[in-house]
């Protein structure tokens, strides 16, 4: 769900998981920041992504350290430009969790 503050709330029922949002309001490059639901006070993030959409890729980091968790880009065929339908290639790291990977590329490419 994205609300009006420009930021995707995650829900499993009524229980938020994570919010994303964007770095800065204006970016040449995608980058979020992504908060567990727990981290309320925001200070640090738990989770960021970088991204560059133009090169159809991201990556996907451990707070704000060099530690990357996922890894993302879009597989360009004649289908995918003709039918409009995506392929992504997800190398998703050991003890991450999938479905939080894919929630992060959803949001991605919303915003995009």
């Amino acid at each position: 769900m994205l609300t009006a503050h420009s930021r995707w709330e995650v829900y499993n029922g009524d229980n938020s998981v994570f919010s994303a949002k964007r770095s800065h309001a204006i970016q040449l490059k995608t980058k979020l920041q992504v908060f567990l639901a727990n981290n309320v006070h925001e200070h640090i993030c738990d989770f960021r992504v970088e991204g560059s959409w133009t090169e159809s890729s991201c990556v996907i980091y451990a707070g704000e350290s060099s530690t990357i968790i996922a890894q993302m880009h879009k597989k360009r065929s004649v289908g995918s430009v003709l039918l409009g339908k995506d392929k992504f290639i997800v190398t998703v790291y050991p003890h991450v969790d999938y479905a939080f990977i894919v929630a992060l590329i959803v949001i991605l490419d919303e915003i995009n």
